[in-house]
């Protein structure tokens, strides 16, 4: 039985870092998550009557601490100080929740989408953002400091004209 390499199938250096079980572990605590938060939009949608952007931002609101307390301590068994990682998680949350509601409200009033679905559709693009954020900026970490000269090359090699 022959075993494909990672540059055979397409992976590079740089993509394979990023596809390691730190990824698998933020996925399921993702699905935690977005389920707990899904039920709370859903529910004050439902129930209470509220709009779009204040349900969507109650939702994620209601799994922050459950998402800070999981990826830390599991997904990237960070042991730094937790101060400034917060700070830094909240930050990150904050630009992903941006691009999940501009999704959204996008989806809503220009493509119009179902309010329920396009909820959905906010997911993707606020998960590999904070993926990325988190692993690369808030939890940080010796294990994955090697990769971070990866991305700044990614970054750098992609803005020249």
């Amino acid at each position: 039985m022959m075993r494909a390499t990672f540059q055979e199938i397409g992976i590079m250096p740089f993509q394979r870092k990023l596809l390691d079980a730190s990824a698998a572990r933020f996925l399921l605590v993702g699905v935690v998550n977005t389920l707990f938060g899904l039920l709370v939009i859903y529910a004050l949608k439902f129930f209470l009557g509220m709009g779009d952007a204040v349900a969507n931002l109650l939702g994620y609101f209601c799994g922050l601490s459950l998402s800070f307390l999981l990826n830390s301590r599991w997904t990237f068994r960070y042991s730094g100080p937790r101060l400034p990682a917060l700070i830094k998680f909240l930050l990150v949350i904050g630009l992903a929740y941006g691009l999940n509601l501009l999704t959204v409200l996008g989806a809503i009033h220009v493509l119009h989408v179902d309010t329920y679905l396009a909820h959905l559709l906010g997911i993707p693009p606020y998960t590999i953002f904070s993926y990325v954020c988190s692993r690369f900026l808030v939890f940080k970490s010796p294990h994955n400091q090697e990769c971070v000269p990866c991305l700044s090359s990614v970054v750098k090699s992609s803005a020249k004209p």
